[in-house]
C-alpha cells in the first residue's frame, strides 16, 4: 500500500506507535501495511520535524538549561564495527546530545554525533543561537563541556557542572557490564559567569533522556532493535521530539512543553505533524532543464 494514498487515519497510527516505543515490524502487522511504508513514512516525517523544529524552536525564554549526553549505535557497536560485515561508514557508537528548558522542559536543541570536542562545539552552539538573553547552563562533567561552552557563549552565560563520582567494579569487565556504574557521590564545579549553586541539577534532563530510551525502540538495551541506518536513526529522533515538544502533555505543566515555553498557543495534535508532512511530500518538485527533442 502506499503511504501517498494510505488514510490518514492510519498514518496518525503509524507516527504514534513510532513515539510509543514499538518497533517498525510490529508496526507493519499491527496497521496491516509493509514494512516499506512503515520506513517511508519515518524518513518524510524524520525530514518533515527537522524543518519544524529549525523554523519553531528559536527565541528561547530560558533561565535554566541542563545538558546531557545518552548513548546507543549504528548498525554495530563501536568495539565490533571492525569485524561486522559491510558495515557502513556511519557504524558505531551514536552519542545524542540534548539541551533541555528545566522550566518548561522543551528540548531546545539535539545532536547525534560522537562524543568530540567537535560534536560538543557544534551542539553547544546551536543552544546558544536558540536562546533569548543570558542563561544558567549545568551540564556533566565531560571535558568537552568548558572550551565548547566558551565558544558559543562566550561570557554570556553563568555555566557549571554537576561531577559524579562512581564506584569502581571489579567483578565485571566495561564490555559486559549492563547497567550504569554505582554513583558514589557528585560535586558542583562553577565554570563561568556566576551560576546559582542551588541550581546545579542535570535531573530533569536526566529523566528526559529515560523518556527517549522508553519511547524509542532503537534506544532499547539488549535487543537488535538498534539502528542500521544513521539517517534513520536521525529521523526516528526528530519525530520523537516534535512530539514532545508539541503534541505530548507534560505532567507538571498540563500542557505540552512548547506551550509552557511559549513557542505555541495550543497543544498540538499527530495530525498537524501529518497534515505538515504531507504538505512538504505533495510540493511540486523543480521542474528539470529542457530539453529539445531532434526531429528524425
Amino acid at each position: 500500500m502506499d503511504m501517498n494514498v494510505l488514510p490518514l487515519s492510519k498514518r496518525v497510527q503509524i507516527l504514534n506507535l513510532l513515539c510509543e516505543g514499538a518497533s517498525m515490524r510490529s508496526i507493519s502487522r499491527v496497521v496491516g501495511v509493509s514494512i516499506n511504508t512503515v520506513s517511508k513514512l519515518l524518513v518524510d516525517a524524520g525530514e518533515t520535524c527537522l524543518d519544524l523544529h529549525e523554523q519553531l524552536v528559536t527565541h528561547v525564554q530560558a533561565k535554566n538549561v541542563q545538558c546531557d549526553e545518552i548513548w546507543s549505535f549504528c548498525y554495530a557497536k563501536q568495539k565490533n564495527v571492525p569485524t561486522a560485515k559491510a558495515a557502513p561508514e556511519e557504524a558505531g557508537d551514536v552519542w545524542t546530545w540534548t539541551a533541555l528548558d528545566s522550566d518548561s522542559k522543551l528540548i531546545i536543541s539535539y545532536l547525534a554525533s560522537g562524543r568530540t570536542q567537535g560534536a560538543a562545539i557544534a551542539f553547544m552552539e546551536d543552544v546558544a543561537r536558540r536562546i533569548t538573553g543570558r542563561v544558567q547552563l549545568t551540564t556533566d562533567g565531560h571535558g568537552a563541556y568548558p572550551y565548547a561552552v566558551r565558544v558559543a557563549f562566550g561570557k554570556n552565560v553563568d555555566f557549571a557542572q554537576l561531577i559524579k563520582t562512581y564506584a569502581v567494579d571489579h567483578g565485571k569487565s566495561a564490555e559486559r557490564r549492563y547497567s550504569p556504574a554505582v554513583c558514589t557521590g557528585a560535586y558542583k564545579k562553577p565554570i563561568t559567569g556566576n551560576p546559582d549553586m542551588a541550581k546545579v541539577s542535570t535531573s530533569h534532563v536526566e529523566r528526559a533522556n529515560l523518556t527517549m530510551r522508553m519511547g524509542m525502540r532503537r534506544f532499547t538495551r539488549l535487543t537488535n532493535a538498534h539502528s542500521k541506518k544513521y539517517a534513520n536513526h536521525l529521523y526516528a529522533l526528530a519525530l520523537f521530539f516534535m512530539h514532545y515538544n508539541f503534541v505530548r502533555q507534560h505532567k507538571a505543566h498540563r500542557m505540552s512543553p512548547a506551550m509552557a515555553a511559549g513557542l505555541t498557543d495550543r497543544l498540538w495534535s499527530m495530525e498537524d505533524i501529518a497534515e505538515r508532512i504531507d504538505i512538504r511530500v505533495n510540493q511540486p518538485k523543480p521542474r528539470g532543464p529542457y530539453r529539445k527533442t531532434e526531429k528524425a
